[in-house]
């Protein structure tokens, strides 16, 4: 018993002494490839670290690693801290080096085909049809006219220069020179109704959702040189005697 003891006690002994050695002769072997070669510190995921994680977390999901200075990426982020409050805008992978252009700030982030919405106004979306939206020749970025129809009869054009942050349901067709189009170019109006996002004050909200809950409403293209002036609340009284020159 006690000899099958030894022989049991030996032989672990003997095994970790083996797995010791083989990893000395591992770090030996990294160490003997980087002899003579400039390796530099980079930051590295070690496990899937998830877009839209902020800058602040990473510390406990990245390490420090010594790599040859021709395998270190440019744009390479070499101190946590550097990133601020950003967050990664892609799935960040095990292994993979961190780069700056892969972090970015909240406020920075837009999706694609819409507009910053300008600091201390909110958003509003509307659905209409096409013709009751220049037929749908509208893009994030345009400007827009704001006019209401009630059943009074009444109609006035209530707002001005109103900034469209986004369009749904009217994909703008790819130009020839793979571009799209501009809201003027000449293109088959849409068939279905638009979801259209205008950037307004809380009183121009107001308005908005007053004028599709209690009549109808029209968008109409404002360009930065269009006359904005001689507007009035038109009903069955003065339609005949407005001046249309």
């Amino acid at each position: 018993m006690r000899r099958r003891l030894l022989a049991a006690t030996a032989a672990l002994v003997l095994l970790v002494a083996g797995t010791l050695a083989l990893l000395a002769y591992v770090r030996g072997a990294d160490a003997r490839a980087l002899a003579g070669t400039r390796t530099v510190e980079v930051l590295v995921a070690d496990e899937l670290i998830p877009q839209g994680t902020p800058a602040t977390a990473l510390a406990d999901l990245v390490s420090i690693q010594s790599l040859p200075a021709k395998a270190a990426l440019a744009g390479r982020v070499t101190d946590l801290s550097a990133l601020g409050d950003r967050v990664s805008t892609v799935d960040l992978q095990p292994g993979e080096q961190l780069l700056e252009s892969r972090f970015e700030r909240l406020d920075d982030l837009q999706a694609p085909g819409t507009v910053a919405v300008p600091a201390g106004l909110q958003e509003v979306s509307i659905l209409l049809e096409p013709q009751r939206a220049i037929g749908g020749r509208l893009a994030a970025g345009d400007t827009v006219g704001v006019v209401v129809s009630m059943s009074t009869p009444a109609t006035h054009s209530v707002l001005h220069r109103v900034l469209v942050t986004q369009v749904q349901g009217a994909p703008a067709p790819a130009s020839a020179d793979g571009g799209t189009e501009t809201a003027s170019a000449g293109s088959a109006a849409p068939s279905a109704s638009l979801m259209i996002t205008l950037a307004v004050t809380a009183a121009q909200a107001e308005a908005v959702v007053f004028g599709i809950e209690h009549g109808t409403l029209w968008l109409t293209l404002e360009a930065a040189d269009a006359d904005l002036s001689g507007t009035e609340v038109i009903t069955q009284d003065n339609i005949h005697g407005k001046a249309f020159s």
